[in-house]
């Protein structure tokens, strides 16, 4: 391709609203272009990009057997009633009236159509199991998009769904489809983790997270520094940090705290650390407040404590006039003597003694406070968010911390939809089973994105090959002008070109320094660089994206060495 035939616009400024690296870049490259809040047109440069990754991903599910289709965007309402997930995805969804006064849906994702196909096309459990996949434009309605095409409304996805007469059988399947992600995203080359995640809104009983690690990314993931375990931060095992409860040795003692309300103000009021508090949140239960107890210096995880079944849903923290109506104290003072609640304690928390905590009575705390003794709880779970430093849940090391761009999820997710909409197969007894269900979900549009986020320096992009839009630019200096520099660009670019290679010459008639940093804006990871001085020393200059060290190499033997170049 050369310039001259193509659409190549870029830009030196960048834009206002675009608040991370890769909606800048993105921008001034020419990849997208806003047209609404969370809406993009992808030019001819984004659009190969985005067909790449595409490739890699049809290649490697048609590799695992599963079965390519296309689903309808628009999709009847009835179907979501069908399961009850209209609540779930709230203002999210895009709705929509027909001519007719039909409601309709623009899909978010696609579990009720493609359980509606099934139900009626899979009747015997010798078609199964089966696993149909398409790539397809989603919208949801983000409250706040932002980010570029990290977060906007419309985005292009690859969503899987798997269909199967046992629960072994997906478990097969599943595992099947992780190293399938794996693969995906090696050959992308790009560098991830594969996490335990929170299912969310689409439900099941277990679900894995793939990240691709950046400083920019929006989730915290956990994982072992020597062995295989990781997690999103919200799904992460946090283990007690305490073997065993201690014998009091202290006496209760209430003090007055005036004016300290925060952990960081009662401690260094009273001259003690973070770790010696808890702290005690109220939340409305299934059957009234309900109290959860952490440690001074942990964080409440609101997704796990959103699992028990004694909150209820969705989780809601008790307002000031609930908390005084209950404890008789504002919220910095409460306490877990005497309240008149449930009371569920962190793995943690369960094994303190002489802890300090809120006496229930405004500016005044408790020091000396025991279990048994002082206060009781009802029951202790795991609600806390782990932290950097704290043993491994699998006894291999200490977890670490990372930030990751989720760009795929895959889950288990059982019958919930098969039953929800009667979508069942006769078994070799010739009894009727509710299809066991997988669902796999990758971000295609998002992985472009997360591709940039990971690799770029102050010039632009840097490209992974298997992503670039181009793998070779040929940039000649004064290529209008010079007979030699054109003649030597025009015979290197048929010969890539011949050879299957994708190369873009450069034939704009711009000045040498535009040029090249339009290039190291674009992110090619080839660059040959053909100029008169060269030429006429004998050789041309190349230089890689990533290292942006010239090379001198030979004229004659610039095309050898490119092939060696790409394919190592």
């Amino acid at each position: 391709m050369r310039t001259s035939q193509f659409h190549l616009v870029t830009r030196k400024e960048t834009p206002q609203d675009a608040e991370i690296i890769s909606h800048q870049l993105m921008i001034r490259a020419g990849m997208v272009r806003k047209i609404g809040a969370g809406l993009y047109t992808w030019s001819p440069l984004g659009f190969r990009v985005l067909r790449k990754v595409e490739q890699i991903i049809r290649e490697e599910m048609n590799a695992s057997g599963a079965l390519e289709m296309l689903m309808p965007a628009v999709q009847p309402k009835e179907l979501w009633q069908e399961t009850g997930r209209i609540e779930d995805f709230g203002g999210q969804l895009l709705a929509m009236t027909d001519r007719a006064e039909r409601d309709y849906f623009f899909g978010p994702t696609h579990e009720e159509v493609i359980t509606e196909f099934v139900r009626d096309e899979v009747t015997s459990y010798k078609q199964l199991p089966i696993n149909f996949y398409q790539i397809q434009t989603k919208f949801r309605d983000e409250i706040r998009p932002r980010f570029g095409v990290m977060r906007s409304r419309e985005f292009i996805m690859k969503d899987a769904y798997s269909f199967h007469l046992s629960a072994e059988s997906l478990e097969e399947t599943y595992r099947l489809m992780e190293q399938t992600y794996t693969r995906i995203l090696s050959r992308m080359g790009l560098e991830f983790r594969c996490v335990l995640a929170d299912s969310g809104a689409i439900g099941g009983s277990g679900s894995q997270e793939f990240h691709v690690i950046a400083d920019s990314g929006e989730d915290a993931i956990m994982y072992s520094d020597s062995g295989d375990y990781a997690a999103n931060i919200e799904k992460c095992a946090a283990v007690s940090l305490i073997d065993q409860r201690s014998e009091p040795v202290e006496e209760l003692s209430e003090v007055a705290t005036p004016n300290q309300k925060t952990i960081d103000q009662v401690t260094e009021f009273l001259g003690i650390k973070a770790e010696n508090m808890v702290k005690t949140l109220l939340v409305e239960g299934v059957d009234g407040p309900v109290a959860l107890v952490v440690r001074g210096d942990h964080q409440l995880s609101e997704v796990k404590a959103a699992h028990l079944p004694e909150v209820a849903t969705p989780l809601r923290f008790l307002e000031d006039k609930e908390v005084r109506a209950l404890a008789g104290c504002d919220i910095g003072s409460i306490g877990v003597k005497n309240l008149k609640c449930p009371v569920i304690v962190d793995l943690t928390v369960a094994n303190m003694s002489d802890f300090v905590c809120g006496a229930n009575q405004d500016d005044h705390h408790l020091t000396g406070v025991n279990w048994q003794r002082d206060a009781e709880f009802q029951q202790q779970h795991d609600i806390r968010e782990a932290q950097a430093g704290d043993p491994s849940p699998d006894g291999q090391g200490v977890l670490k911390q990372a930030r990751g761009i989720e760009v795929g999820h895959i889950f288990q997710l059982g019958d919930k939809y098969s039953k929800a909409m009667n979508a069942v197969v006769l078994n070799e007894n010739g009894q009727a089973r509710a299809l066991q269900m997988g669902c796999y979900g990758m971000g295609v549009s998002r992985l472009v994105a997360a591709a940039i986020e990971q690799s770029h320096d102050d010039k632009g992009i840097i490209w992974p090959t298997a992503l670039a839009p181009f793998q070779v630019a040929i940039l000649p200096m004064n290529y209008q002008k010079s007979v030699q520099v054109k003649e030597t660009a025009d015979t290197l670019y048929q010969q890539l070109t011949e050879a299957g290679y994708e190369v873009i010459l450069d034939d704009r008639k711009v000045r040498p320094g535009f040029m090249l940093s339009d290039f190291e804006l674009l992110g090619i990871p080839h660059q040959v660089i053909i100029g008169d001085r060269s030429l006429d020393e004998g050789f041309v200059e190349y230089r890689h994206r990533e290292k942006m060290e010239k090379q001198k190499i030979e004229h004659a033997k610039i095309h050898d060495f490119l092939q060696q170049q790409i394919s190592s």
